[in-house]
């Protein structure tokens, strides 16, 4: 059996951690190339001296020389080499020495990295939404060019792409109509959020939004979770895996996750993938695609479960949802800076300086500034992307400096 050469964006992370725990169910089928990490010095030491990747990555730089130090102290470590910076983690994304990469870095930073693996051909499972919210079109051509081949790592565009007939697995390019596919179906949970009065949420803490029902997130994932964004953002991504129109796709509260997402067929059929909320499932179900292999995830049990409620999205409740689905058809601009908003916006609800619900205030407020300069015009290259995100990025601050005492 060849084995896998893996590089892991974002190692330390909820989905690298899910990622190894595969991994090491399965040592003959896989090999870590390479680990990445931001800040965590003692958890990408305990991952290196355990996996012994032939490179670790930290981004920021003193984190990288402690990483060295600590591993120059350990035999098992001598052999690593240690970088550090953002131009590393695109090197080792487009590297010739590993074959797959998982793409898992949360936000904006992602999308650097991501792109360089794409654009070298490699099998690249993703996780990092970030990358097709900021440049889907751009993302999606480069994987055509280079041969690259895109797996769905997110537990809902994961169960759509299982729930497709193999002739529509051809992402970027699935021609939904044409295989018999009335409709996707995005599932979301609702967050913490979903019962309490709408008067309520203003006073929401970080650490409520952050206290996921069913899944253990990290925590800008999970505030994102919370408002909805984040289902926003899948239902962008969503539209350039699957090459979806606005009539194909669409949003229902299953507060259980036990269904993932569907796929509705033109003859009244629906398929359902089911699971327990776990990340190892999807994460497996990639790393082995077309195969299959123990995640390490029990099957779901049936006879325990209780019922499985469905229901609409409330705009008043989930008002960046609503911003995400208008933002996907505006334009590149507009996804973009949502996302670069956002970031900034969850950010500082994170560290106290604004409430739950000026989240979505800030994002619409950068929106409607930066659609007088950008509706018509074409943000159609990574400098173009990168120049938007910077640009809503300083406008999110200066909205939140203006607008909201700390």
């Amino acid at each position: 059996m060849t084995q896998q050469r893996l590089c892991i964006l974002g190692a330390t992370g909820s989905i690298g951690l899910n990622t190894l725990a595969v991994v090491r169910e399965h040592p003959q089928r896989f090999r870590i190339d390479v680990l990445t990490a931001c800040t965590n010095v003692e958890q990408m030491l305990a991952l290196c001296t355990e996996f012994q990747p032939r490179q670790a990555i930290m981004v920021d730089d003193a984190a990288a020389q402690a990483l060295q130090q600590q591993l120059s102290k350990h035999k098992a470590g001598a052999a690593i080499e240690v970088r550090s910076g953002m131009a590393a983690l695109s090197d080792a994304a487009g590297s010739a020495n590993n074959t797959t990469v998982m793409a898992a870095i949360v936000g904006g930073a992602g999308l650097a990295p991501t792109l360089a693996a794409v654009e070298a051909g490699k099998r690249v499972l993703l996780a990092n939404k970030e990358a097709l919210v900021m440049s889907g079109q751009l993302f999606m051509d480069a994987a055509q060019a280079s041969g690259a081949q895109i797996l769905p790592v997110d537990s809902e565009h994961n169960a759509i792409f299982q729930c497709l007939p193999h002739e529509a697995q051809q992402l970027g390019r699935c021609d939904l109509a044409a295989a018999g596919i009335n409709k996707i179906i995005l599932t979301g949970s609702g967050g913490p959020f979903r019962e309490l009065p709408l008067a309520e949420l203003a006073a929401q803490t970080p650490a409520a939004a952050c206290a996921h029902p069913n899944w253990d997130m990290g925590q800008k994932i999970s505030v994102d979770s919370a408002t909805m964004m984040n289902k926003g953002l899948e239902y962008i991504e969503a539209r350039w895996l699957f090459n979806c129109s606005a009539e194909q796709i669409e949003v229902v509260l299953h507060p259980q996750s036990v269904i993932h997402s569907m796929v509705s067929y033109a003859d009244g059929s629906v398929l359902a993938q089911m699971g327990r909320p776990d990340m190892r499932t999807p994460i497996a179900h990639c790393l082995s695609f077309p195969e299959r292999i123990d995640s390490g995830v029990a099957p779901l049990d049936f006879m325990a479960l209780q019922n499985l409620t469905f229901a609409a999205a409330e705009a008043e409740r989930y008002p960046c949802l609503e911003l995400a689905i208008k933002a996907c058809w505006q334009g590149q601009w507009a996804t973009t800076a949502l996302n670069a908003a956002n970031e900034v916006a969850v950010a500082h609800f994170l560290d106290g300086r604004i409430a739950f619900t000026a989240i979505a205030e800030v994002c619409a407020a950068v929106l409607k500034q930066l659609e007088t300069t950008y509706a018509t015009q074409d943000v159609n290259s990574l400098a173009a992307v990168l120049s938007v995100d910077e640009q809503a990025r300083a406008s999110a601050s200066e909205f939140i400096e203006k607008n909201y005492s700390c």
